[in-house]
């Protein structure tokens, strides 16, 4: 019987089917689980489900027994992927099953921030909805506009999907051509290009030492001034001071997005001084059939590694190759 640590309390009831198998603690707390608490439960754990911990190398030397990590969640960016290899452990993450729905959230805020939902909201709610109004708040069509989608992955081509319905014309820049055929879409093998094009560009790629910081000044320059810019990918793809300089001096027209550099984002962030970006707490997957999908498959392949089994969506496979 090993010992697990799961660190957030999220759908208990999947827990079940860990009693009797392993010993197993869970993190209660309403807010995300301090470093050093974690630090206190690793030393004897052989199994570790993560939500939006930081696994560090500080983690890793504390928890010497760990063998198998279950990520909650796509991504794996907060997760020391390089030290979990290097001591041969797999690392399981959840891709495919919250695809569609974080899809459904990216064209959401494209449609939000093209029609100015929220602020129409605000609009009437603070009373100033007076009389019929002709352009208080002039929006801008999605129909038959040209959208770039940077990172053309799971999430990006089921985007790229839901601009068919609305006769976009989409490009896409990504490492590969893998998307062409399927979507009709058009491949663009220079990010400033996909970008001098695009009426929309929505950012879905996963955060990597190529990806971190990818939209900047000189990414911004070269957008339309009329653009619409959505993150549905990580915060920190998007360097923050650059979106809002081009959002202050209107390089580009309006932002959206569901992630932040640093999350929560604090409120005195100058972002939330601006009247042109929709700030979303990141709530790409938030959908309780989909985040219990997320939390059974992070527990099914926890499992899995604990009894020497590959993990089949393990995003380390080299740690099975090399034995």
């Amino acid at each position: 019987m090993a010992k697990v640590y799961i660190c957030k309390s999220f759908f208990p009831e999947v827990f079940e089917r860990l009693k009797g198998v392993h010993e197993f603690k869970v993190w209660e707390g309403a807010e995300e689980m301090p470093v050093e608490a974690l630090l206190r439960e690793v030393p004897d754990i052989e199994g570790l489900i993560p939500v939006a911990n930081r696994i560090s190398p500080e983690v890793f030397a504390a928890a010497p027994k760990l063998r198998v990590i279950s990520n909650m969640g796509d991504g794996c960016d907060h997760i020391d992927l390089a030290e979990a290899t290097r001591r041969g452990i797999p690392v399981g993450h959840t891709p495919n099953i919250l695809t569609e729905t974080t899809a459904d959230l990216a064209f959401a805020l494209l449609l939000a921030a093209a029609r100015r939902i929220v602020e129409g909201q605000a609009f009437a709610r603070d009373g100033r909805w007076k009389a019929h109004a002709h352009l208080d708040l002039p929006g801008v069509n999605v129909n038959n506009k040209t959208l770039g989608i940077v990172g053309m992955g799971h999430i990006g081509s089921h985007v790229a999907k839901r601009a068919r319905g609305f006769n976009m014309r989409v490009l896409y820049h990504n490492r590969n051509l893998n998307a062409e055929s399927l979507l009709g879409a058009e491949y663009r093998d220079s990010l400033h290009g996909l970008l001098a094009e695009s009426d929309f560009v929505v950012l879905t790629p996963p955060l990597t030492a190529q990806t971190r910081g990818m939209m900047g000044r000189d990414e911004f320059a070269v957008m339309k001034p009329t653009a619409i810019l959505v993150n549905a990918a990580r915060g920190a793809v998007v360097d923050d001071e650059a979106l809002y300089e081009a959002l202050k001096e209107h390089r580009i027209l309006r932002a959206a997005i569901d992630v932040t550099s640093t999350e929560p984002l604090p409120l005195d962030s100058p972002l939330f001084t601006l009247d042109n970006i929709i700030i979303m707490p990141h709530i790409g997957s938030a959908v309780p059939e989909v985040r219990k999908g997320m939390m059974t498959m992070a527990v099914d392949q926890l499992m899995m590694g604990l009894r020497g089994e590959r993990i089949p969506n393990c995003i380390n496979r080299q740690v099975y190759e090399e034995k």
